[in-house]
């Protein structure tokens, strides 16, 4: 058996490392050397074609030719013969044109708002015109002597040749041809093995949108990370970061892939690890239940980085969503917390039953009534005054992805007051807690301290009691010291002297 010529081992050594198929770089060294000889040795009427043998190393120039009837040939030669008589009739005419021109200029700026009018009616049928002539143009082809060779000629080349033929004249190029045409192949091929580089890249990781992969970070620039897939980089920017992530070079994770895109600079990967999927993508793959589809993952809402609400449901009476995702002793459920950094998830059933449903949501705080709005979908929920805060949650966030997982908005009312909570965190920090009130008997709107006295106000409004208390006993004590203001400047001038003597006592 013999050995590959050093080219055919060239090139299966490309289509290893560049993942491209053999024949696509046999079809790219072959329209590069036809590129060169059209450049240097063609004529213009020639559709040139190269076969090329990896194998010998010899490449064949040949001019392909469709065979057509001598009726459109004819035809064609007509229509060509009035379309440059029909160009010389209006060479000849556009050179009178500018004298005319003159004389009439004043008419013509008269009846320019007449012909503006008339133009805006005459737009659409011209453009239907046009469509029609496009279509026309398309279902008749026209003849064209790069590509069509008449039924007389091509007897002549070939006997006994038919229409619909493809007639192929062997072209024998000169003794240069070699060393000029590898210099100019050689930008050609490069860029079409590029090409068929990219494409090859689309193509697979097209299919990869919306699963996970696994990646290494490869390097950070300024706000953006860079990630290797092995042949490709992908990017993952801010939105799609985890904020409480330090994404160290070499670290490799599991990304979720948001989006492939066509660019002029090739395929766009996005990948995410703040996407909800991930997180039911991370469960069917730790557990077997939701991937056979026993158990469906119906609502996610998630803030990346901080905690995840999901909702599962089993089609099968005799299997447990929630304990089938938590796993005996929570070993499913961890594996995917730590896949996310220490995430926090809540896991709850899902139900028609929106009063129920509500309910589980709004776990662990324990629900003691709720009221529905089905036109505005607001629900009232009424739990204990020590239950509160549990509802809420930090920063609002219990019921703010409540409200995201169930999709509709939420007001937690205790038993002495309403405490109303958005959806969606004001941007500072404080959730709905910043916002929230609670009315008395009165119906005077008491302090914010006293409505969260679980959180930060109850401290502030201790600090608030201890100053004041502080000043009583200041004032006290200029009272029973003396008779008021006067007393004041007396115990002043004692408290200088000591402030000096030292500094005295230091200079020597």
């Amino acid at each position: 058996m013999s050995q590959p010529s050093p080219i055919a081992a060239a090139i299966k050594q490309i289509c290893e490392e560049k993942h491209i198929s053999y024949e696509a770089v046999i079809e790219t060294i072959e329209a590069a050397l036809a590129v060169a000889y059209r450049k240097d040795f063609g004529e213009k009427d020639q559709n040139i074609k190269v076969d090329f043998d990896p194998e010998t190393t010899n490449a064949r120039v040949f001019d392909v030719k469709k065979v057509v009837s001598d009726e459109f040939y004819e035809q064609a030669m007509k229509e060509l013969e009035e379309a440059k008589q029909k160009a010389e009739e209006e060479a000849a005419a556009g050179s009178q044109q500018p004298a005319v021109g003159k004389d009439a200029s004043g008419i013509r700026d008269q009846e320019s708002g007449d012909e503006g009018k008339s133009a805006l009616t005459e737009e659409r049928p011209q453009a239907e015109s046009e469509e029609l002539k496009a279509a026309t143009a398309e279902a008749e082809p026209r003849f064209d002597p790069k590509l069509h060779l008449p039924l007389s000629k091509a007897k002549e080349l070939k006997k006994g040749a038919e229409e619909g033929d493809e007639i192929r004249t062997e072209l024998f190029p000169p003794s240069a041809y070699g060393r000029m045409a590898a210099q100019t192949a050689k930008q050609v091929i490069i860029q079409r093995l590029r090409e068929a580089e990219r494409e090859a890249v689309y193509n697979e990781f097209k299919d990869k949108q919306g699963i996970l992969i696994n990646g290494t970070i490869q390097r950070v620039e300024g706000r953006m990370v860079l990630v290797d897939l092995g042949q490709a980089t992908a990017i993952m920017p801010p939105p799609e970061q985890i904020h409480r992530e330090f994404y160290r070079p070499g670290t490799r994770l599991k990304f979720f892939v948001a989006s492939v895109a066509k660019t002029p600079r090739g395929p766009e990967i996005v990948v995410s690890r703040s996407h909800p999927e991930m997180v039911k993508k991370l469960f069917e793959m730790e557990v077997p239940e939701v991937a056979s589809a026993a158990v469906e993952i119906r609502s996610i809402a998630r803030e990346a980085g901080s905690r995840t609400k999901i909702a599962v449901f089993s089609n099968q009476k005799n299997i447990d969503p929630v304990g089938s995702c938590v796993g005996q002793r929570g070993t499913r459920v961890q594996t995917v917390i730590g896949e996310l950094g220490g995430e926090k998830i809540d896991i709850i059933e899902w139900s028609d039953d929106n009063v129920k449903f509500i309910t589980n949501a709004l776990s662990p705080a324990k629900v003691l009534s709720l009221k529905l709005d089905e036109e505005n979908r607001v629900a009232t929920v009424e739990v204990k005054e020590d239950q509160v805060s549990l509802a809420i949650g930090k920063g609002g966030q219990n019921v703010r992805l409540a409200a995201k997982l169930t999709g509709w908005k939420i007001d937690i009312v205790s038993e002495e007051g309403t405490v109303r909570s958005a959806p969606k965190d004001d941007g500072a920090g404080r959730g709905a807690r910043g916002t929230d009130e609670k009315v008395p008997e009165g119906g005077q709107p008491e302090a914010e301290t006293r409505a969260d006295a679980s959180g930060a106000g109850g401290e502030s409004g201790i600090s608030n009691k201890e100053s004041e208390k502080k000043g009583q006993e200041s004032r006290m004590e200029k009272h029973e010291s003396g008779d008021g203001e006067a007393a004041a400047p007396q115990q002043e001038k004692p408290a200088e002297e000591p402030m000096e003597k030292p500094t005295q006592a230091e200079k020597p």
